[in-house]
């Protein structure tokens, strides 16, 4: 998958929503093997929380006056990738997003359904492609956890068990500040059309654009 779309937020202190622009660097190590590329999902799991609207990315949250017991959100985004690292170069993602806080526990659920809009997987129609997070703070600045990530097939007929991907990804995330981000992982394939390896590296920083809060 292309680099400039790996990203995955530090969810147990801050929160990815609240970044306007993410600066990502990406180091991918695969190993080489004869099966089939592997599938253009993101390396990231989304947590629910929203700001003010000066990012580029449509959010709509369930307000916390309902009193839910988890975090309730769903986000939409419509991508370009280049045809040198992708058969699909626009595409469509409808993620919800599930998560909660539990003292120094995280979890998030991301059932992601994405389409491709032009290019070879047009007619494949909506993909379901979960990805989901747990972690555990082990001291203030820094987390613990494990990222799973996966890519089943069509909504109406998913791939036989040899052809869809499955990824594991033990993480390390730390908060350098409130407007920085680290995210550090080592992802192993679970099935013969995944991956075998990748090592991931994601640095990101919030820049206040327009109606952000400047100090």
């Amino acid at each position: 998958m292309p680099c400039g779309r790996c990203r995955t937020p530090y969810t147990a202190g801050m929160t990815s929503p609240s970044r306007a622009v993410l600066l990502v660097l990406c180091a991918a190590l695969v190993t080489s093997s004869p099966v089939a590329a592997q599938n253009n999902f993101e390396i990231q799991v989304y947590g629910s929380a929203t700001v003010a609207p000066d990012h580029i990315r449509p959010r709509v949250r369930a307000p916390e006056s309902w009193h839910l017991p988890v975090g309730l959100s769903l986000s939409a985004e419509v991508g370009y990738q280049r045809r040198a690292f992708s058969t699909d170069t626009w595409t469509l993602e409808l993620r919800p997003i599930i998560d909660k806080q539990w003292k120094s526990w995280y979890g998030s659920i991301n059932p992601v359904l994405d389409r491709a809009i032009k290019g070879e997987s047009t007619g494949n129609g909506f993909e379901f492609s979960p990805a989901a997070k747990v972690s555990y703070t082990v001291a203030p600045k820094a987390a613990v956890g494990l990222e799973y990530y996966g890519a089943l097939g069509s909504v109406t007929h998913f791939n036989r068990a040899h052809d869809q991907q499955h990824q594991l990804f033990p993480v390390i995330d730390l908060d350098l500040g409130p407007k920085w981000e680290f995210n550090f992982g080592v992802g192993l394939g679970l099935t013969p059309s995944t991956d075998r390896l990748i090592v991931k590296m994601i640095l990101g920083y919030r820049f206040d654009w327009g109606g952000g809060e400047r100090k």
